[in-house]
């Protein structure tokens, strides 16, 4: 009976291990986005006002003000792009103007300024 007592507590012991590694497996990316902004709120901004930076358009999406904007990242970093003509899609590289900073600076609101 003592070896079947063993068996077990070594059986429930892998399972526990497997339990661990598959937990932070599949985890591991969604630690990696908290880690990513957290470091994106402890860090200045890669842009500045009035300066003019060249990026590609990841995608488009309605702003709090209802206008259609494009969505766009400098050295990691969240840039809104107002004014875009109609024939920029996703994928396009696109110059903007930065206007403004979010309240905590993670993201800035920027007005088109051309085509590269």
């Amino acid at each position: 009976m003592n070896t079947l007592m063993i068996g077990a507590g070594a059986a429930v012991l892998c399972l526990l291990a497997v339990g661990v590694v598959w937990r932070r497996r599949s985890g591991s990316s969604a630690g990696q986005s908290q880690r990513a902004h957290r470091d994106a709120q402890q860090r200045t901004p890669p842009v500045s006002l009035g300066e003019t930076y060249e990026f590609g358009v990841t995608e488009f999406t309605d702003h709090h003000s209802g206008d259609r904007v494009a969505v766009g990242k400098v050295e990691g970093f969240v840039v809104f792009t107002t004014d875009v003509p109609a024939g920029v899609s996703p994928g396009d590289v696109i110059q903007a103007t930065i206007t403004s900073f979010n309240r905590n600076e993670t993201s800035a609101d920027a007005i088109f300024a051309g085509r590269p």
